[in-house]
């Protein structure tokens, strides 16, 4: 109960490498479905470059992201996608989408 708190009162960032063999995405995943916390947007990919960083899902107070091709110490691992990870929120914006480029005939 007293995370569950800290988390309605704070946002909340948990980062995680997708090939961490300490503490696997899966597992993290459970667990925090079993906080229970409303989704605010769904799992979805997010993106560096137009190319996938990993994956993201936002929860009210809590936004879990994956940062594929990391280890266990993301920034170490991967850090041009880390700094986007934490410029994304420390600025408070959601993870980057891929921007579509729409064609005219015009």
């Amino acid at each position: 109960r007293d995370l569950l708190t800290f988390l309605v009162l704070f946002d909340f960032l948990y980062d995680s490498g997708d090939t961490d063999a300490v503490i696997p995405v899966t597992s993290t995943r459970y667990s925090i479905d079993a906080l229970n916390l409303p989704t605010v947007k769904p799992w979805r990919a997010w993106y560096d470059e137009g190319q996938v960083g990993g994956w993201t899902q936002e929860y009210s107070g809590l936004t879990f992201v994956t940062v594929r091709g990391a280890g266990h110490e993301v920034p170490l691992h991967r850090p041009k996608p880390a700094l986007t990870l934490i410029k994304s929120f420390l600025s408070g914006r959601s993870m980057p989408c891929l921007k579509r480029v729409s064609h005219s005939d015009s």
